[in-house]
């Protein structure tokens, strides 16, 4: 038994035979050429070719992955037209008379590199698409077939890598799972694996030379996990895991679509969190009906720099337009405590949960606070964005954190830039916010009670400390009170309130919340379809 760790692309779990995908394509050999306008000329019919399979592709993908996923052969259509790609192509063709398959390899190798040195996990993922577009056009330059193997039986299918093209061909209902030497979690063909619903683990540090079919192997998405020749109890514990993920996916057939609403007819709102635009496939496959905690400070994290105003533009845009008009609440970055980056430069603290953290930072450091809000407003156009403030402990900090707001559409307003004016609303998580909350009421649109928080700093127990976990009660009765205090005020100024913490998927808790008033529940994706069936269980009683 030997056990592998990746970086997990679909939460799920599978347990079955291999298949080996190997790459048995040879190296793009360089050819001298007499004639360079001949050679661009059979290149032009190459890219022909190339966009009528890729439409092709688009076609069978849109029937089986959707619109959204599908469009990755659109992207691809337009690469095979991009014009620095193509002068690139016919440049060296003309000034070094080579064949066209080998100016296609260097040019694909040129602009895979460029993408790859990028800061952003976007564009570094784009480095793929760009050899799989160079690879179909030698592919059809040399008359060869898009490589690949016949699915006779299900199985774990393991390669250094798979194009889209490549998993868009099988049979999806005998694919147990994808494991990948590389690849990265937000590339095209994680977004498919994640929209088949297929367990899929990547940069899997693997040598297949050792890896055979018809070997054993258990992927382990939730943990992002391979073990290839599991014991007997290993085997038995995958089996476990994934009865339970068939207990998952009955609930979704019996509830997909399905209204949450109580048994004495309240509509709630049941929401996703999530903590980057890769997420957004979980929340649509588990029917949330929005994203109620959008967790924007993982764009800081694990970086060496700011991310820019466009990269964050683009990246809530891209949400937003994927949600298709539901709502998506954009909680303002929260670092500091247990969340740090190094270019923050932000002082060691005795006691960071007590620190500069959440909106403090953003008061603190206006500049980038506006530079984040600048690429939220930009993004309303695009969808129903919301915008939640965290750490808030006084009616003085909304006043402040508005002020702000106004400025930065002024700047927007100047320079023509479209927006809509977008809900706000604050996070609920510190006593002090709880017992001014019908003051707070007053001034936002809605609240969003994060129970983790409130509980640590209503008990004085710091929640990451072990040691404390005895004292740590998150059912405590002062925190509950708290709850119920805060959806009261909400309420008596017209206001919704949501609870966005761990404690909002407990269902042990789920009617005395519903009873408390709570409007709407954020939880992880896979919790979505267990609280709904709670919810449509409960009755709703302020």
């Amino acid at each position: 038994m030997v056990q592998f760790s990746g970086k997990s692309v679909y939460k799920g779990i599978a347990l079955g035979t291999v298949m080996v995908f190997k790459d048995r394509e040879e190296p793009v050999r360089r050819k001298k050429i007499e004639d360079a306008a001949a050679e661009i000329s059979r290149i032009e019919e190459a890219g022909i070719e190339a966009k009528v399979q890729l439409k092709a592709l688009y076609d069978k993908a849109l029937s089986t992955v959707g619109e959204v996923s599908a469009a990755v052969f659109e992207a691809y259509q337009i690469m095979v037209e991009d014009e620095d790609y193509r002068k690139s192509i016919y440049n060296m063709v003309q000034t070094e008379m080579v064949n066209g398959e080998y100016a296609i390899a260097v040019a694909g190798d040129n602009f895979s590199r460029m993408f790859s040195a990028m800061e952003s996990d976007y564009m570094k993922a784009r480095a793929a698409d760009v050899r799989n577009v160079s690879n179909r056009l030698i592919r059809i330059l040399e008359g060869r077939e898009e490589s690949g193997r016949l699915l006779e039986e299900p199985a774990v299918i393991v390669a250094q890598d798979m194009t889209p093209g490549e998993i868009v061909k099988l049979d999806r209902e005998k694919i147990l799972a994808f494991v990948t030497v590389e690849g990265s979690s937000s590339s095209h063909t994680a977004i498919l694996a994640r929209m088949m619903n297929i367990p899929a683990v990547v940069g899997v540090p693997v040598d297949l030379e050792e890896i055979h079919d018809g070997m054993k192997a258990v992927v382990d998405g939730f943990q992002g996990t391979v073990i290839f020749n599991p014991d007997e109890e290993t085997c038995i514990q995958a089996e476990q895991k994934i009865a339970r993920e068939q207990e998952r996916q009955s609930l979704l057939k019996y509830l997909k679509g399905k209204e949450t609403i109580t048994l004495d007819g309240k509509k709630i709102r049941l929401y996703a969190n999530i903590g980057s635009a890769s997420d957004v496939g979980y929340v649509l496959e588990n029917d949330a009906e929005g994203v109620g905690l959008f967790r924007s400070e993982f764009l800081y994290l694990g970086r060496e720099d700011f991310p820019t105003e466009e990269e964050q533009f683009q990246i809530y845009r891209q949400v937003a337009q994927t949600m298709g008009g539901k709502k998506v609440i954009i909680r303002t970055l929260d670092m500091g405590a247990d969340k740090q980056a190094d270019y923050f430069n932000l002082e060691k603290e005795e006691n960071p949960a007590l620190g500069l953290r959440g909106i403090r930072i953003c008061l603190k450091r206006q500049d980038i606070f506006k530079t984040q809000l600048r690429a939220i407003l930009r993004a309303t156009s695009y969808g129903n964005i919301s915008i939640m403030y965290p750490m808030i402990i006084s009616v003085e900090e909304v006043e402040e954190i508005f002020k702000i707001v106004r400025e930065v559409q002024g700047e927007l307003d100047r320079a023509e830039i479209p927006y809509k004016y977008p809900e706000q609303g604050i996070m609920i998580e510190t006593p002090a916010a709880a017992m001014v909350s019908d003051e707070l009421a007053k001034l936002v649109d809605f609240f969003s009670i994060g129970t983790n928080d409130l509980t640590q700093y209503t008990l004085a127990a710091d929640r990451q400390n072990h040691k404390l976990d005895d004292f740590y009660n998150p059912y405590h009765k002062a925190v509950l009170r708290m709850v119920r205090m805060t959806a009261e005020n909400a309420h008596k100024h017209g206001k919704w309130v949501g609870i966005c913490g761990e404690l909002a998927a407990d269902t042990a808790l789920t009617e005395e919340f519903l009873q408390m008033g709570i409007d709407e529940f954020s939880v992880v994706p896979s919790m979505v379809l267990r609280l709904r069936k709670k919810i449509r269980e409960s009755t709703w009683n302020r």
